[in-house]
């Protein structure tokens, strides 16, 4: 059990690829100092804690000597201390679709959350839209439900935003296409639906890979349109159906005639059977 962690002046938390159970403790977000936070490849369950989004998750928060101003997402480092001073940090780097080992102090210009690969549920909290210094966010390969809010539109330091793999609905928030450093985008295999924010900026850049497995996107670089061309009916066809008019009203009347030809004789062979 987690306990009180309010005290902890911990900036990096990597549980990566255990078989952790349960839910994502809301004691998590007592950590207040976190600049990176990577629960992958587990087995997490629940939803998404809303106070995640309130955690500053910032690296002027680290010691003025290592802080740096901006950064990118790790996935697992080593930190090994010698008796007179630090050694360099062993690392392996995760962000924009590509793994590569770093070493030195690089691990100061890190920040970011990464919540893959587990069986969480529910909707995305709206509240992540405020951790507006992360440089990448991955919540791809989960259960999550609902539609992408809006307020990712302020995340406006963040290079790679992965939500591909879940039950996402909606549509993609319009917003979205003012994220300028956004270099890496995935919503693929959803539910998603509707146009693709408009193609400027960094939108522009993405490919059909960052949007397939969506069979109700539409818009570019999709090559299925949201606005399809009205069908037009050739003139022959126009002439087939006068024709088949024709055909059917002169049916009608000789069959009125007939029928009402019919009725006449049957009337008058009935009276003249029996006049009474």
């Amino acid at each position: 059990m987690v306990k009180d962690l309010s005290y902890s002046k911990l900036n990096f938390l990597f549980l990566k690829g255990n078989h952790i159970t349960g839910d994502i403790p809301k004691q998590l977000c007592q950590l207040i100092k976190l600049t990176m936070l990577d629960l992958s490849d587990n087995k997490l369950l629940g939803e998404i804690p809303h106070c995640l989004g309130t955690m500053p998750f910032d690296n002027n928060n680290l010691d003025p000597l290592l802080k740096a101003s901006k950064g990118c997402f790790v996935e697992e480092y080593i930190l090994r201390q010698s008796q007179s001073e630090q050694e360099k940090e062993k690392l392996r780097f995760t962000s924009k679709k590509r793994i590569d080992t770093y070493t030195g102090s690089i691990l100061t210009y890190m920040c970011g959350v990464d919540l893959s690969n587990n069986k969480l549920k529910g909707n995305i909290p709206y509240e992540l839209g405020n951790l507006t210094k992360i440089q990448a966010l991955n919540l791809s390969h989960n259960d999550l439900i609902g539609q992408i809010p809006d307020s990712f539109s302020k995340l406006v330091q963040t290079e790679s935003l992965d939500l591909s793999f879940n039950k996402l609905s909606g549509e993609i928030p319009s917003k979205l296409n003012i994220l300028t450093s956004l270099e890496v985008l995935s919503v693929a295999h959803n539910n998603l639906s509707g146009p693709i924010p408009e193609w400027t900026n960094q939108f522009s850049t993405f490919d059909e890979s960052s949007y397939e497995g969506n069979p109700f996107l539409c818009g570019p670089p999709l090559p299925k349109s949201c606005h399809p061309a009205p069908r037009v009916i050739p003139n022959d066809l126009d002439s087939d159906k006068d024709d088949d008019w024709l055909v059917d009203m002169y049916v009608f009347y000789v069959s009125f005639v007939v029928s009402y030809t019919l009725a006449l004789l049957t009337t008058a062979t009935a009276l003249y059977i029996n006049p009474s």
